[in-house]
Formats: structure tokens, sequence, C-alpha cells
């Protein structure tokens, strides 16, 4: 692929990360809305089961056999779902015992846990990048946190799913490279609502009237941000590493804030506007190169 390609590939990326990013900040409305009828594991089995449909018609595709990419994608698939799983999970759980401010910040530190990790896994990130994350995370504590910052039980939970996220990411980021993008992802959604879906059998209340009433932040929740997010993801992360893609994905946060401020009313404090500046400057950052070539 020659240079001019090669930018404009990520360019495409980029946008895809960017829209990966938006969808998941109005999202956080809708899981907050869906948790007060139903229960964390049953509000993401059916949500990642709805995920899944978006991806049939590509999943189900004739050219080349179903076993075949089912059989080779398989592995990956289970790994990745059990990251997601993972992650989702603590997540979900913690937002019940904790603040969104607090929520979404500590949920956003994957964007320094991302290279960090990168550095254990022999996955080294460029200066920029790190420089861009620093920045963003500066911007992400402006934006969530009132203080003081305690960690509380559910303070927690959202603290160790944000290594599984960046853990997702990092796995995202080698698979979307070696597997085919929709039954990557069709799995990843499957083995996350079927372990979901398990747990909230075994320990939540599960009912019909509930559901209906959680129907549209599960619509939304499902198709749109599972269905489409989180598969624009495995598309972008082909081209994306993952530390520059942590920096642009983390902007959910500065999204969640917009749709506050346009759904529910929420004001936003002058520090939280600095943040948001911040956060787009980390990403503009991890874009600009330093000299002529950076190898750190």
């Amino acid at each position: 692929m020659n240079t001019a390609a090669a930018h404009a590939a990520q360019i495409r990326a980029d946008f895809l990360l960017l829209l990966t990013a938006l969808i998941w900040g109005f999202a956080f409305v809708a899981q907050r809305a869906g948790m007060e009828h139903v229960g964390p594991f049953f509000f993401n089995g059916v949500r990642f089961a709805l995920g899944c449909l978006p991806l049939l018609p590509f999943v189900l595709r004739t050219t080349t056999p179903l076993a075949a990419r089912l059989g080779h994608a398989l592995p990956g698939g289970l790994l990745a779902g059990l990251f997601l799983f993972t992650a989702a999970s603590l997540q979900q759980v913690g937002i019940v015992y904790t603040t969104a401010g607090k929520a979404g910040f500590i949920t956003g530190l994957y964007v320094i846990l991302v290279p960090v990790l990168g550095l254990l896994l022999r996955y080294p990130s460029r200066r920029r990048t790190w420089t861009g994350a620093l920045v963003a995370t500066g911007g992400l504590y402006l934006l969530s946190v009132e203080p003081p910052l305690t960690m509380a039980r559910g303070d927690a939970f959202v603290f160790v799913s944000a290594f599984f996220w960046a853990g997702h990411v990092l796995v995202i980021g080698s698979l979307s490279r070696q597997l085919d993008w929709a039954m990557l992802a069709f799995l990843q959604f499957f083995v996350c609502a079927i372990l979901s879906m398990a747990v909230a059998l075994g320990t939540e209340h599960i009912a019909r009237q509930p559901l209906v009433d959680a129907a549209v932040p599960l619509f939304y929740g499902g198709v749109l941000s599972v269905g489409v997010a989180y598969t624009l993801q495995v598309v972008a992360q082909r081209r994306a590493a993952p530390g520059h893609a942590a920096i642009i994905l983390s902007l959910e946060t500065v999204f969640a804030a917009l749709g506050g401020w346009l759904l529910l009313d929420e004001r936003m404090p002058w520090r939280g506007l600095v943040g948001c500046g911040l956060m787009f400057a980390g990403m503009l950052i991890s874009q600009v190169r330093w000299g002529r070539r950076s190898k750190t």
C-alpha cells in the first residue's frame, strides 16, 4: 500500500473510531435508563444478543464456507468475548454503586492503561501516543470528577473493568488483523450474551414487563452501541494501533457529557469544558509526527 493510500486508510479508521466513541457516549444514557427496569447481567445479556442481529447477513454470506470461517475465528472470538463479558459486567455492576462522573473517569483510564499493558506485551506505543494519552487522561479527570476522588465499592468494580477494557482494545487490535471482522464481532457478542444471561438466570429476577419497559434503552444499547459501534471498532482497529485507538475511543466521555446536556438538561462547568478541550487536544497530539520519523 502506497503512502497516500495508507494515509487515507488511517483517516477512515480514525473516523470510524470517532463514530464509535459518539455512539458509546450516548449509550451511557441508555444504560442508566435501562438499569431502572432490569438487572445489569440481564441488561447486558439482551443487548449483546440484539447486537448479534445486524451481523447475521455478513456472517452468513456464502463466499467462504461458514464452518471453515467459524472454526478459524472461534478461539479468537472466545478470547475477545471473555474480555468483553468481564469488562462490561464489572462496569455495569459498578455503575449501580457509584456516580456517573466517577464511572466515566475511571473507565476512561484505559486510555493510559492500553500503552502501559502494551509495553508488558511487547506492543510499544509511539511517543506521541504516550503524550496524547497523558493529556487525554488529564482532560478525563477535569470532565468527569469533582474532588475529592474516593474509592468506594462501585469505583473498585469500574476500576478493575478499565483493565479489561484495555485488554479488550489490545486483543481486538491483534485479532482484527488476522480474522474475518464479521465473524470475530459476532462471536464476541454471542459469547458475552450467553455468559451474561447465564449469570442473570442464577442471580436476577427475570420477567417480561421490565423487559418491555426497558425496550428503548435495550434497542439503542444492543443494535447501535453493540451491533454497530463494537463492529466499527473491530473494523477500524485493523488500521489503528491500540494506543492510538484508545485515545479516540476515550472521547466517549465527552460525548456522554454532550448527551447529558442535550437529553437530560445537565449543565457543564468550566472545568468540564477545559477537560473536553484537553481530550480533543490529546487526540490531535497523537496524530502529530515529531521529526521525520518516530519509532518510540
